[in-house]
């Protein structure tokens, strides 16, 4: 939500953006929703978890598309911030996908 604040001009001047605020919104909502259903019953909480984050993951990347060609801001916090999310987001979609807990022979490193 804080993305979709910025880029709707709320948060910093400079940074707005209202179609990349309402992407961002939208993201956000499937990302809620995603850890809404994390409550029911299997299997619902792994596939609400893979199905927003991966949702998520190709919002970004659609972000970083409109940087790299031309359309909405491109400025260097945009960027890092876009790349930034997108390895959170990769990282927790990786997690969720192997299942998220350790198999019990895994040690600590």
């Amino acid at each position: 939500m804080a993305a979709a604040a910025i880029h709707f001009g709320a948060v910093l001047e400079g940074y707005g953006h209202r179609k990349a605020g309402i992407a961002e919104t939208v993201i956000a909502v499937v990302l809620l929703a995603g850890l809404a259903l994390t409550w029911m019953r299997p299997p619902w909480p792994r596939r609400a978890t893979i199905g927003a984050q991966a949702l998520a993951v190709l919002g970004v990347l659609v972000g970083l598309f409109t940087i790299a060609v031309g359309v909405g801001p491109r400025t260097v916090p945009d960027v890092v911030y876009h790349l930034g999310i997108l390895v959170v987001l990769v990282l927790g979609l990786t997690i969720a996908v192997r299942g998220g807990t350790p198999s019990p022979g895994a040690r600590d490193v």
